[in-house]
Order: C-alpha cells, then sequence, then structure tokens
C-alpha cells in the first residue's frame, strides 16, 4: 500500500478507536480492551477489504464478517458508523434501553451486522456455514471471522475449524485476536491456548502470524489468504489489549469496564493527540 494510504488507514483507525470510548463512555458499560486491540483490524477490513456497500447492507453479493468475540461490538459499531452504515452521533446511545446498538451485534437492529452473536464460540460455527453455503450458490463472497484468544478455549471452536478443513473452505478466513489477556487475567494462566498458529496448522488451515497493528502484514496476510486453495486461512495477529489508550493498555481489568468521565476525557484527549500528528496539525 502507499504511505498516503496507510495513513489514512492509520487516521480511520484512530477514529474508531474514539468512537469505541465514546460508545462505553456513553454505556456506562461494555468491553474497551478487546474492542481496542482489535481497532486495526476492524478498520483495514471495512475500509479496505470487504466488499460491502452501506447503502445495500443485505446486499446478497456482499462479503460477510461475523464478530465470534461478540462481546466487543463497540469496536465493530464505530468501524461500522464511520463506514456510513449509521451515524457516528448514535455510538454513545450503546446498550441504552430504547437505542438498536446492544451489547452485542444483533442482526435484526444494527445495519451492517450479518449475524448476531455474543455466546462465545458460536460465532465461527456461523461462519462455517456461511462459507460453505456460499460454495454451494457458487458465490464469489468470502466470510471473515474474528475471534479473541479466550474464546478459543472453548471446544465449539476446534469443531469448526476440524468443518472448515473437511469442506475445503478456502472462502473463509479466521481470525484470532491474541492480545493476551481475558476477563480473568492473562490466557495462559486461565487455561493456556497456545500453541496457536501450530493448533491451528493441525487442524487444517493454511496459517498466518501477524503484528495486529501494522496495517502492511495485515494486508499481505489477506492478500496471501485470496491465493490459498483447498483449504481456509487462518490469521493469529498479536495485539496490545487497549492500543493507543495509556492506561488501558495490557490490563486486563479494561476487559468489562467502561471508562468514567476523568478516563473518558483522558482517553479522547490521548488519541486526539494522536490524531492529530496524523493529520499533520
Amino acid at each position: 500500500m502507499t504511505p498516503v494510504e496507510k495513513k489514512q488507514l492509520e487516521i480511520q483507525a484512530c477514529k474508531v478507536r474514539m468512537g469505541i470510548i465514546d460508545a462505553t463512555h456513553g454505556a456506562k458499560a461494555g468491553h474497551p480492551g478487546g474492542s481496542l486491540s482489535a481497532a486495526d483490524m476492524f478498520t483495514y477490513l471495512y475500509f479496505k477489504e470487504l466488499n460491502v456497500d452501506p447503502k445495500n447492507p443485505k446486499w446478497e453479493g456482499r462479503d460477510r464478517f461475523v464478530l465470534s468475540k461478540g462481546h466487543t461490538a463497540p469496536g465493530l459499531y464505530a468501524a461500522l458508523a464511520h463506514r456510513g452504515f449509521f451515524p457516528v452521533e448514535d455510538l454513545p446511545t450503546l446498550r441504552h434501553i430504547d437505542s438498536y446498538l446492544q451489547g452485542h451485534p444483533n442482526m435484526n437492529t444494527v445495519p451492517g451486522v450479518d449475524m448476531s452473536t455474543g455466546s462465545l464460540g458460536q460465532g465461527i460455527s456461523v461462519a462455517v456455514g456461511m462459507a460453505l453455503g456460499l460454495k454451494h450458490q457458487n458465490s464469489t463472497a468470502r466470510v471473515y471471522t474474528l475471534l479473541g484468544d479466550g474464546e478459543i478455549q472453548e471446544g465449539q471452536v476446534w469443531e469448526a475449524c476440524m468443518a472448515a478443513a473437511h469442506y475445503k473452505l478456502d472462502n473463509l478466513v479466521v481470525i484470532v485476536d491474541n492480545n493476551g489477556l481475558q476477563i480473568d487475567g492473562n490466557v495462559a494462566d486461565v487455561m493456556s491456548p497456545y500453541p496457536i498458529v501450530g493448533k491451528l496448522e493441525a487442524f487444517g488451515f493454511h496459517t498466518v502470524a501477524i503484528d495486529g497493528h501494522n496495517f502492511d502484514q495485515i494486508e499481505a496476510a489477506l492478500n496471501e489468504a485470496k491465493t490459498v486453495k483447498g483449504q481456509p486461512t487462518a490469521i493469529v495477529m498479536k495485539t496490545v489489549k487497549g492500543k493507543c489508550v495509556s492506561y488501558m493498555e495490557n490490563k486486563a481489568g479494561w476487559h468489562g469496564k467502561a471508562p468514567n468521565d476523568a478516563e473518558h476525557e483522558q482517553a479522547i484527549n490521548e488519541l486526539t493527540a494522536i490524531l492529530n500528528e496524523l493529520e499533520g496539525k
């Protein structure tokens, strides 16, 4: 990608992170840590990778995205809003009683959400079904799903992986957000999923390990996935939980806690400084 394209993605990712902070602050609840760690991938998917149309969210020929770690809905919503699926101004209504932006993605209320998710392990299972269905329809559309590294402790995940390989779903890309932390602490201490890459390879995936905050590596991995035939691709991305908000970075406590007024102000100020630098202000 060109330096200009890369800078534009970095600017969008910063805006997505601001949306995450505004949404969780407005809700006084939610999951900012894992939303921030995946913000660069959300940004690349919706601003460069996915063949989607905000004016026609149910277009049959679209690529599908399933947020298997559904609790990080603030990240998905922020990306969808900035991509034009619904107003950015609605993000702070997250989890409000009369809001269409529920705490977990709801395909019946949120434009651009392809599957309702939240119960860990189920999203990837649905993504496998979508990919298989599109194969039967001879569709060129692709399916992408994002999982947490704590989520892959679920046995259902590996049943889905086994099915994906068995049916040679080369139209499926499984992305694992390896930020190393889940609600109870370090994933290696709670129930180690390692080696993640080795396990996915053993289950029949073409596997790529990347820095999930490096847009060049994200692009290279997703482009590589398009060249793979006869097997699904897994991208394991190393990330930082709470990325770009100093007091949230690498803190398990920010898995499912909203910033208060002072914390919200600090986070927005830090992100604004990053944005101003990127925009040359």
